[in-house]
């Protein structure tokens, strides 16, 4: 059986402030949207509040007009804000319950070519069980499945699940799995908590799978807080992910199964501080102690095609997807290794797909990793 992990970077659309190229363009953005998001949810909006929210739309360019290229706030029913001939702006709304409505983020559709790269990855890395990170949500990938996956020949996946997780973009965590294999319980962490708030910024999804011999094997699919911004905040969020992330496959561990795998987007390298709670023994409590979690990157024979990264330029420290296995399960482990085709490179770093010949018609920026398990 081979299980794999892939970041699809959304099958078919996708915000348009991430299209960016540099993230010191759309950080602040990206800033602004979630900080006004908080304040537009709270049931008062003191003077404070509205000086705050006139600033923050105006960094976003809304203060003008209720759409730009990159966002749009709704306001369908009673008003946030008067906008005077004069050029004067208010916020006329004393709080939530004044109007509703909303903020968000514009999209722009993935290229055919993308998208139809994207589906080449998949079918060529040949997974029975797929984690899929920034997908869209099940719809989503049950068209890729069935208009994407099915012309190119060879099974389609028979089971397709996805449950929409805590970031506000709409980009979540999946598992694609063969016919045969089953998905049975599931299990979301989105309400999962410490006394800093939320831990997962997406979700830390559950599958049970029945092998078809009594046994399950357990895929917890994972997407961290993103490097690209937060700078110290960030790398604490990841940690506590991993703290939980280890507490969970403690807990899935001590329930008895044996056969545990996490895989996902950890967005850090291997040797980071944050993700020793995985990989080490850098938690609290349970994560306190050594792990015992193995990276299929460390087996003897793993193929990084000549690069150590899963990601971009595929340098040491652009290692941040990952199959990580219980000892049971690493034992099985016959083969592994990296699936690049997709990804693009302008220097010729490794080969890829005859007919990407522009960075826009990238599969994705990330490697798809795999694992051959003898099971």
């Amino acid at each position: 059986m081979r299980i794999a992990s892939y970041n699809v970077e959304n099958l078919f659309d996708r915000a348009k402030v991430l299209s960016s190229s540099e993230w010191s363009d759309a950080r602040p953005l990206l800033d602004a949207y979630t900080e006004l998001t908080k304040l537009l949810q709270q049931q008062v909006y003191a003077a404070a509040d509205k000086t705050a929210i006139l600033r923050l739309l105006d960094t976003l360019g809304l203060t003008a007009s209720d759409e730009t290229a990159l966002f749009l706030l709704r306001q369908n029913r009673g008003r946030l804000l008067r906008r005077s001939a004069n050029g004067t702006v208010t916020v006329v709304a004393d709080g939530r319950g004044d109007w509703i409505g909303w903020l968000e983020m514009k999209r722009t559709t993935v290229t055919d070519l993308a998208v139809r790269h994207t589906a080449q990855v998949v079918h060529d890395v040949g997974a029975d069980v797929l984690g899929v990170v920034e997908a869209e949500d099940r719809w989503a990938l049950r068209h890729f499945n069935a208009d994407q996956l099915a012309p190119l020949g060879g099974r389609i996946y028979g089971h397709v699940m996805l449950i929409d997780g805590n970031d506000e973009r709409g980009i979540d965590v999946g598992l694609l799995t063969r016919g045969d294999l089953p998905i049975g319980c599931i299990t979301s962490h989105v309400d999962d908590a410490d006394l800093a708030g939320p831990v997962f910024s997406r979700d830390c999804a559950e599958f049970e799978i029945a092998l078809g011999d009594g046994r399950t094997l357990v895929v917890m699919v994972n997407h961290f807080k993103s490097k690209g911004y937060g700078g110290r905040e960030a790398t604490a969020r990841r940690k506590r992910q991993a703290q939980r992330v280890r507490e969970i496959y403690e807990q899935r561990r001590a329930d008895g199964f044996d056969l545990v795998a996490v895989v996902g987007d950890l967005n850090d390298h291997p040797t980071s501080s944050a993700l020793a709670p995985l990989l080490g023994s850098g938690g609290t409590g349970v994560a306190a102690k050594p792990s015992d979690l193995r990276d299929v990157s460390t087996f003897s024979g793993f193929d990084d095609l000549g690069r150590p990264g899963t990601y971009g330029t595929a340098a040491k420290t652009n290692k941040i997807d990952y199959i990580l296995c219980s000892p049971a399960l690493f034992a099985t482990i016959t083969a592994a290794g990296v699936h690049r085709a997709g990804v693009w490179t302008a220097s010729g770093k490794w080969e890829m797909y005859p007919t990407l010949k522009r960075e826009q018609d990238a599969a994705s920026d990330h490697a798809a990793i795999w694992a051959d398990l003898d099971l």
